[in-house]
Formats: structure tokens, C-alpha cells, sequence
């Protein structure tokens, strides 16, 4: 490790406007929540006490993941550590009750507890939901509170209900009552989609959003619009999916999973190009993947998921890793990186 690669995982950018900072890598805990393999607890806290060596010191949750098994596991694993030091996000948009119907397996969850779903964006619901997750956490002090799934794809026909939910039923008054009182720092959206996080601008003063996937090594469309609206208005984009859902993890040897679902030709066509180029420069596909994201200024963090302590390792050194500037220039010239898209200098 050298001085300045270290310092990307450790170093702090702000969230917002406000004083909250989040450190350069961060763990998402979907996979801890059982996402496409079940695990243990013990592999679960393993993974976090990893992050926590390496630096990492935020740390993403949801009621969503394995229907409340991240939570409390990354409760459990963080009450060992001071407060003061890490950084807690969660997401409303679904309170969990008992389970009454037959659990779809579809949604990609091994083991998952025994809960289901009731969407709910209301102002009501919304504080409902964040006091559930603090009771679950066994934590308080959430530092970022997100609105989680509410997009046109995610809901179809239903988007405009819950959309009336958040902006006339006063799920965004009750996250500016939360953020007002102090109870939470920062509030924004946990979406897979860029265009939502437009409309929540346009509607409400939001301090970051959680983008899955949408500015990846793979896709770049957001340069068009999002990401400078986010400079424009102060908005941090919290960047997760950076592996696009495994397939710029190991490559087309690997997990040809792509935005959770199978990864199509044309994606596999030009991984395999990206894979090509970053070979000839003697640099992992996967440290280009996650450090590509991090050098746009609106980028507050990258989130990495892992399964495991070995995994999590893995993500660290391939954030650290140098990357020469070749290699990015190399990208332009083969058209697989827009122009537009700022690199990292080292």
C-alpha cells in the first residue's frame, strides 16, 4: 500500500452541504442479508470486523435485505465499536410485518426471515419504519435515512401512488421533520434509478441519494444529466453496483450477472473488451470498476458488497491498487469511457 492509495478508503468527503462525512470505500450489506447465497452469522461479522480493519467507516443497510437479517446483523457487529466513529445509513419505503403468503424466491433472498413486505411511503409510515430499524439495529443514532425503491421501474403502474405518498402524504415532510430534530444528519433516495432522484430534486430538498449501478465502468448516461445536477444543487451520490451485479467483478469468467439479471450478449461483448484493454495495462478488471466511480467529484463513496472477510479484502486492495493514467486514456481511445468522465491522476 502506498500513502495516497490508502487515504481513498480512509479520507472523508462531505455528504450534502452539511458537516457529515463518509469515508472513500463503504460496505453495502445486501449480501449480508443472504442476497443469492445464504451465509452465516459468523461469516456475516467476519466481513464486517474486516471492513472495519481496512478502514471502512460507512456502512449501508436496509429493512429490504434478507427482510430484516442485515439489520440486525450489522447492529449485532457494530454496537462493538464507538458510535462517534462510523457512519449508519438505512431505508424507508417498506414496513415489514409476519409473513402470511408464500415467499417468492424470485426476489433473491436464501434464508431470509420470516417477514414480508407492505410498501408504504407516508409520512406515518415512514417514521414507523425508522423506528422499526433503530430497534432492530439496536442503534439510535442513524446517521442517513433513504427512501428506498421508489422509482418507475421498480413499481410500473403503481409509481404514481406511491409517489403521491412521498410528496402529498407527507413522506417527505416526515424525513425534514427527522432531519430538522437532529435525529438523523442527512436524507435522501436508495434507488436503482437516476431519473427518480431528478424528480425528488425538483420536489424536495434531498442531501445525497444511493445510486445502484447507472455511472459504472459499463454505463455513463448520467454524465447527461444527474451527475451534474447533483454538483449544481449539492447533491452527493452515494455509488453503489459498482460492479454492474458481478459481471465487472470477475469478468466473462465469472458471474455474468448484470443490473440482477443475466447479463445480455452486447454486455458480454464489451466486458470482454474493457477486460481486454485493462489486461494489456496489467490492471484488474475489478480496481478499474470500483475506482472509476470515485473520481467524479459528485461521489461521496463507493459501496462494495462482500460475502465474506476474504471478499471484502479483495474489494479493498483492488480500491488501493495504483492505476496508471494510460489505462484510462486507453478506454477513451477504444470508446469504451466517455470523455466526459473524470479519471483518477496517480
Amino acid at each position: 500500500m502506498t500513502a495516497s492509495t490508502v487515504s481513498n478508503i480512509t479520507q472523508r468527503r462531505r455528504v450534502g452541504r452539511g458537516a457529515l462525512q463518509v469515508s472513500g470505500l463503504s460496505l453495502g450489506t445486501a449480501p449480508l442479508g443472504g442476497l443469492y447465497r445464504d451465509l452465516s452469522d459468523e461469516e456475516a461479522h467476519a466481513t464486517i470486523a474486516a471492513a472495519w480493519d481496512a478502514g471502512v467507516r460507512y456502512f449501508d443497510t436496509a429493512p429490504h435485505y434478507g427482510n430484516t437479517k442485515a439489520e440486525h446483523r450489522l447492529g449485532h457487529a457494530l454496537r462493538h465499536y464507538p458510535r462517534e466513529d462510523y457512519v449508519l445509513s438505512t431505508k424507508v419505503g417498506r414496513r415489514f410485518v409476519p409473513r402470511t403468503t408464500p415467499f417468492d424466491d424470485r426476489e433473491g433472498w436464501q434464508n431470509p426471515l420470516p417477514f414480508e413486505a407492505i410498501y408504504d411511503y407516508t409520512h406515518d409510515g415512514i417514521l414507523r419504519s425508522f423506528e422499526d430499524s433503530q430497534q432492530r439495529l439496536g442503534i439510535v443514532d442513524i446517521d442517513i435515512l433513504l427512501v428506498h425503491d421508489i422509482g418507475r421501474v421498480t413499481h410500473g403502474d403503481n409509481h404514481p401512488h406511491y409517489w403521491r405518498q412521498l410528496t402529498e402524504g407527507g413522506g417527505f415532510r416526515a424525513l425534514d421533520s427527522l432531519r430538522s430534530s437532529g435525529a438523523i444528519k442527512a436524507v435522501g433516495l436508495g434507488v436503482n434509478e437516476g431519473a427518480v432522484i431528478l424528480d425528488a430534486m425538483a420536489e424536495f430538498d434531498i442531501d445525497c441519494a444511493l445510486l445502484a449501478g447507472r455511472y459504472t465502468l459499463l454505463e455513463q448516461t448520467t454524465l447527461d444529466d444527474l451527475l451534474p445536477a447533483c454538483e449544481a444543487r449539492g447533491v452527493s451520490i452515494l455509488l453503489g453496483g459498482a460492479f454492474n451485479s458481478g459481471i465487472l467483478a470477475r469478468g466473462v469468467q465469472g458471474d455474468l450477472k448484470f443490473n440482477y439479471g443475466d447479463a445480455p450478449p452486447e454486455v458480454i461483448e464489451r466486458v470482454a473488451r474493457l477486460e481486454a484493454v485493462c489486461r494489456a495495462h496489467g490492471v484488474p478488471l475489478a480496481a478499474a470498476a470500483l475506482q472509476f466511480p470515485y473520481a467524479h467529484p459528485a461521489v461521496a463513496s463507493v459501496l462494495t458488497g462482500a460475502r465474506s472477510s476474504d471478499e471484502l479484502r479483495e474489494n479493498v486492495a483492488s480500491f488501493e491498487l495504483p492505476i496508471p493514467a494510460e489505462l484510462w486514456s486507453a478506454l477513451r481511445e477504444e470508446g469504451l469511457l466517455d470523455p466526459r468522465a473524470p479519471v483518477s491522476q496517480k
